[in-house]
């Protein structure tokens, strides 16, 4: 049975973005669709209703990003995010509450720029910021040690953009993926990679992250329509496809992600599917019982599909 798009956007402004996960908690949510135009529509209403209500968005599409692998998701997410926009938020937000006065130009946040605001001299402002970023960041332990020093690098950075940018910049290419060498990121006491055993952990920090630098959480948006499809080789553009072991991979991910949500904050994961993903004798979701056990919907009505459910079937008529 079918749910207007329209009814399931409301449910999820209302009972997620505006309430649930807006007060920190996580949740994620499969609809799926009958045709593209339908899924691409929903996509952009959904993204549009993420960033009206204050959260950062990201779109990780199946056909460009190789979804079954958990640390390429995040890297996706992270190369969306506004990370030096962040880390003077709460550069900004922790000087404050500590008493401090920010300057008049908020967006030049150099140890040189805030002393001169608080006319104090250099090395005083020092140490007071360091004890600062290290009980308010540091010792924030619901984010991961690694994360944590990331963003420290990224919030020492806007005190002292002279100081080893190379690294600064290094520490954004581990963030998405694009680092060469682990060596370059070891000034930062970061000593490996992102891979598939740390990065849920990494997004989880990252939903966080969002929260306290001022977002009201972290809206992910999952086009996972390419993973069930049979597409012959001959057939194929430049984009992502995936083998059957990888549909069951990518299955696996969305399993983690549901079972996952009481250890995250602030996170709502939409995943947009097609047809495919519940019709496919051999690639649908009933193949992998982890998740269609917990996408099933234990609350039925013969005349009305479940707006709440995990798992809807959105109408075309976006």
């Amino acid at each position: 049975m079918e749910i207007s798009p329209i009814d399931w956007l409301d449910v999820i402004r209302r009972e997620y973005l505006d309430d649930f996960v807006r007060a920190g908690g996580a949740a994620v949510k499969v609809a799926v669709t009958e045709n593209e135009p339908a899924r691409r529509a929903l996509r952009e209403r959904l993204q549009s209703l993420g960033q009206a209500a204050d959260y950062r968005v990201a779109v990780v599409d199946a056909a460009e990003t190789k979804i079954h692998l958990m640390d390429r998701v995040f890297q996706a997410v992270a190369r969306q995010m506004p990370w030096e926009e962040t880390a003077r938020a709460f550069l900004a937000r922790t000087i404050e509450e500590s008493g401090y006065q920010l300057p008049a130009d908020r967006t030049n946040l150099t140890l040189t720029a805030l002393a001169e605001a608080n006319d104090v001299p250099d090395r005083r402002l020092n140490t007071s910021i360091t004890d600062i970023l290290w009980r308010s960041l540091f010792r924030d332990y619901a984010m991961t040690q690694e994360f944590r020093l990331a963003m420290v690098r990224l919030c020492r950075a806007q005190l002292y953009p002279d100081d080893e940018p190379a690294v600064t910049d290094a520490v954004k290419a581990w963030l998405t993926g694009e680092l060469r060498r682990i060596s370059e990121v070891k000034r930062a006491l970061i000593f490996q990679r992102i891979a598939r055993h740390n990065a849920r952990h990494l997004l989880a920090s990252l939903s966080h992250w969002m929260r306290v630098t001022g977002s009201a959480g972290l809206l992910l948006i999952l086009d996972i329509a390419r993973c069930p499809l049979t597409v012959p080789r001959e057939e194929r553009d430049g984009g992502v496809y995936y083998s059957r072991p990888a549909t069951l991979d990518a299955y696996e991910l969305l399993r983690q992600m549901i079972d996952g949500t009481d250890d995250v904050e602030g996170l709502l994961v939409t995943a947009l599917a097609g047809r495919e993903f519940t019709t496919d004798p051999r690639r649908s979701y009933v193949q992998y019982p982890a998740l269609q056990y917990r996408l099933a919907d234990e609350v039925r009505y013969q005349y009305r599909p479940n707006p709440l459910s995990a798992l809807v079937r959105v109408a075309d008529d976006v």
